[in-house]
């Protein structure tokens, strides 16, 4: 704990004591000094803001901080790991379009929450990390300072932006910078960096109160030029294969009715990321997702909506977009809707970039449509007849594969079940991680509502599904289900602990197959060790929960996960459920093969 520093008192300049009565109640002032520390704040500046939530670990030097935060009417929830934390902190920004906030220890902390910090960059998720920090004078001579390290340096290639606050009367700045540079432009991640010697540091009052900064339009609208919105609506009028793309920038957005309008009112197929799913539902007849090998080559004109042309959509090239090899193009014409001019060209030419913001871009795109003379053409019968009988057959096929019933259970009979939960309680968050489990989940789940599913997003990251699930109840009171890999699982299992902690409507399915990958692999040298990629036969992960005070179960039937899920979702408890599956299903690196130069050897 940080001693704090004795003070004379002295009166605020023209303040009444009964003025300052209201400010000695609510500790923005302490009544013996009228003076306020570096803690108040932070905690003043985060409120101001409507900052309401810390995911965190408590520790030096940031203890008494998580304490005062909450004696002042913030929620923190306090982690066993600060990944875990960093990872709830940057989908809870996802999903609120506010920063989620991450608060560490210094040095070990940081640099565990700097990984979360970095996929949020990645992702564009909006979330600040602040941690606390060596004092610089220390650090600078590298004097050997208690968890020194020069966080700022570090955190600085893997943020938006990086602060550090070295003066009380800078903190409302900090804070201010912090949150316009994690909500403005492309969002991401922000490093703010807050050393020990800052929280004691003390000022007057209402010197304090003037030196906080209210952030108005954090993320303010940028609307597209009329020429871009023209050039790119007469290309794709003229398509004869017209294809939209859904990115979860889309559904970051928050704009659905307007993106589901010009979905609609175009006619035009679409195919959602695995972020999108449920902007429009995956039931939609004009989801595309069912033939998703189909359109990528066939499409003569591609509409991208808050997606990114990386390797997720095979950088816009080769074979998947239909041409001889990987660093040819297949032909397509690009539009592409994106608040960074810098993302056009970045792997194909874009022939109509539309620079903006989502939600103004896509309204005034609606808006060209309706001004337009005559009605909107509908693409060709034989582009939408071509979908539709691929996806008749595909889903066909699937719904074979759904049917069956083996034993044991198979990625397909399990997931069959959380399916039809899925579609039972579709306010319901579903979370997903893994390999194939993520895969399996991805094609098998249809989600019905936007935002509901969160999964690894761009980096494909393992680990971020307790944290996920964490943030995902706290943020929106709604039942989480979190379908994870067994492997994936074992990155933040001890979340558990959280979980149950805070008593949150947690399920937590594991498609337990024995491995990373499946779990049937054998040491081929012949010795003592096993395989690494294979885990302690017949784990018993429900019992992790029942160790915390929650419902554990093993389900080796559908019959069984079928029964525990429900009961879960009636009961509203913290729930984990082992769901034992053939331990000779999956693929090594799931649908990435391709990725894998050693599993591309393999017969």
């Amino acid at each position: 704990m940080l001693d704090q520093p004795t003070r004379t008192a002295k009166p605020s300049p023209g303040a009444s004591a009964a003025e300052d009565a209201p400010k000695i109640a609510s500790g923005e002032i302490n009544a013996q000094s009228q003076e306020t520390d570096g803690f108040q704040l932070v905690i003043d500046a985060l409120k101001l803001n409507g900052i309401d939530t810390i995911f965190g670990l408590p520790g030096i030097p940031i203890t008494d901080l998580t304490r005062k935060l909450q004696a002042a009417g913030l929620r923190v929830i306090s982690f066993r790991h600060e990944q875990n934390a960093g990872y709830a902190a940057s989908i809870a920004g996802f999903m609120t379009q506010k920063p989620g906030i991450c608060l560490t220890v210094s040095a070990p902390g940081f640099m565990n929450g700097l990984a979360a910090l970095a996929n949020a960059t990645t992702n564009c998720f909006p979330m600040i990390l602040i941690s606390g920090s060596s004092e610089r004078e220390i650090v600078d001579l590298q004097q050997g300072d208690y968890e020194e390290m020069d966080q700022l340096a570090i955190a600085r290639p893997h943020a938006k932006a990086a602060f550090r606050v070295l003066h009380a009367e800078d903190i409302g700045v900090g804070v201010a910078r912090a949150i316009r540079a994690a909500l403005s432009g492309r969002p991401g991640g922000v490093y703010l960096d807050l050393p020990a010697k800052l929280f004691p540091q003390t000022m007057d009052a209402e010197a304090g109160r003037q030196s906080l900064i209210k952030v108005v339009d954090p993320a303010p609208r940028q609307i597209p030029a009329p020429d871009a919105v023209k050039r790119a609506l007469d290309l794709l009028k003229g398509a004869k294969r017209p294809l939209i793309i859904l990115g979860k920038g889309a559904a970051y957005a928050q704009a659905d009715a307007d993106i589901r309008a010009l979905v609609e009112k175009t006619s035009i197929p679409y195919l959602p990321m695995a972020m999108a799913k449920g902007l429009l539902p995956d039931t939609h007849e004009q989801s595309a997702a069912a033939a998703r090998s189909y359109v990528l080559p066939e499409a003569d004109v591609v509409l991208v909506i808050g997606a990114r042309l990386n390797w997720l959509l095979s950088h816009g090239k080769g074979k998947t977009w239909g041409a001889n090899s990987a660093k040819d193009w297949g032909g397509q014409k690009f539009i592409q809707i994106d608040i960074s001019p810098q993302e056009a060209d970045s792997n194909v030419r874009i022939d109509a970039p539309v620079v903006g913001d989502i939600g103004s871009c896509v309204s005034a795109m609606l808006g060209a449509i309706s001004a337009t003379a005559g009605s909107w053409p509908t693409p060709p019968a034989e582009w939408l007849d071509a979908i539709a009988q691929r996806k008749t057959k595909n889903i066909a096929k699937m719904g074979e594969s759904l049917a069956k019933n083996p034993t044991p259970m198979n990625f397909h009979s399990a997931l069959n079940v959380v399916r039809d939960i899925v579609k039972a309680n579709p306010d319901a968050i579903l979370v997903n991680e893994g390999a194939n489990a993520l895969d399996f989940t991805r094609s098998i789940v249809d989600m019905y509502k936007p935002r509901k599913r969160l999964d690894v997003g761009t980096w494909g990251v393992m680990g971020s599904g307790m944290g996920f699930s964490v943030a995902a109840a706290v943020v929106s009171g709604e039942q989480v289900i979190a379908v994870e890999g067994d492997s994936a699982f074992g990155f933040s299992g001890m979340e558990c602990e959280t979980i149950c902690r805070y008593n949150l409507p947690v399920c937590v399915v594991i498609l337990n197959n024995n491995g990373v990958y499946r779990g049937d692999e054998v040491n081929t040298t012949g010795g003592r060790d096993p395989s690494p990629l294979v885990f302690v036969k017949g784990a018993r992960y429900e019992k992790l929960m029942e160790a915390f005070g929650g419902v554990g179960v093993m389900a080796s039937t559908p019959a069984e996960l079928r029964n525990a899920m429900e009961e879960a979702i009636r009961s509203r408890k913290p729930t984990l459920i082992n769901a034992v599956i053939d331990e000779k299903a999956g693929t090594e690196s799931g649908r990435i093969t391709s990725l894998n130069p050693a599993a591309k050897k393999k017969p």
